[in-house]
């Protein structure tokens, strides 16, 4: 009975030229057992578990429904950034097959929006009109559900069948996930309370990061001297971000929370943070061309 759980678990690897009707997340494209593809797919469910296990152990607070809506939306928002990530991080580690953990990632990010989708249904009684209307009167939710939709669209586009139905189109498509991390992050901010936006400015800055990168021409993009110089340009958009938003759209003091970020004695600022994170990229870019 064993051998036989063991085989329905993991079948043997496919011919070639054959295609699993529903591949395995824990094989490669060749139909093999891939301890990275498991590893991955297995965090990618931790959360998830994390998130049910302190709500079986009353362990989420006063609003156990609302704190793991939160809870699960953050998560939502942290694949997205990681699966823009996957690709720099790729590059600089000269280690091609973290790529292909690309589509996974992104699919996970969508599985969490859907969840958050569907948790924030559950709270609402299942009232279908009512949640329609509450998504189109509430620009917070509009932003949200927007959003879901250009990543739903992406997840549904993101088999090897529809990248050569759609040829080049396809990467033309795929690049909706910049506006859809940006929106995300914007309703990260518009769900966040006021005196709450630590990680929403570093998910902020991050994503400036990401994007500058992007921005950069191909050959400089593992050049430590050009990554070096990414480290500030992301801690000053996500001060400038923080800034723009307290001054918008609050009475606080902007002004005195961007001077802030100048005072390490006390705390450090998420847009410090920020750049710190940033800083780690070109040390991890020496420490290999040190390696190589």
């Amino acid at each position: 009975m064993m051998q036989a759980m063991l085989r329905a678990a993991f079948p043997p690897a496919l011919p070639p030229g054959r295609a699993r009707p529903f591949p395995f997340p824990w094989r490669d494209r060749a139909g093999r057992f891939s301890w990275l593809k498991a590893a991955t797919f297995a965090l990618l469910l931790a959360p998830g578990a994390w998130v049910a296990w302190l709500a079986a152990a009353d362990g989420l607070g006063p609003e156990p429904w609302k704190d793991g809506l939160r809870e699960i939306g953050l998560w939502a928002i942290r694949l997205l950034l990681l699966t823009l990530a996957v690709t720099p991080f790729a590059r600089l580690l000269a280690w091609p097959r973290l790529a292909t953990l690309r589509r996974m990632i992104g699919l996970g990010a969508l599985g969490y929006a859907l969840l958050h989708l569907a948790m924030y249904a559950a709270n609402e009684n299942f009232r279908l009109l009512h949640i329609a209307g509450e998504i189109a009167l509430r620009f917070y939710l509009t932003i949200g559900f927007v959003a879901l939709l250009a990543m739903a669209a992406l997840g549904w586009t993101s088999t090897d069948g529809w990248v050569r139905a759609l040829g080049r189109r396809w990467k033309r498509l795929h690049l909706l996930i910049w506006p859809i991390a940006a929106l995300g992050v914007f309703h990260f901010f518009l769900q966040s309370p006021k005196s709450g936006l630590w990680e929403a400015v570093l998910a902020a800055g991050l994503l400036l990061w990401l994007a500058f990168w992007r921005l950069l021409p191909a050959g400089w993009r593992a050049n430590p001297l050009a990554l070096l110089a990414l480290a500030p340009a992301a801690a000053l958009g996500a001060a400038l971000v923080e800034y723009a938003w307290y001054a918008l759209g609050t009475n606080l003091p902007a002004a005195m929370i961007l001077a802030a970020n100048l005072d390490v004695g006390f705390e450090l600022r998420p847009a410090v943070w920020a750049g710190l994170v940033a800083l780690a990229v070109p040390a991890v870019a020496c420490l290999r061309k040190i390696m190589d």
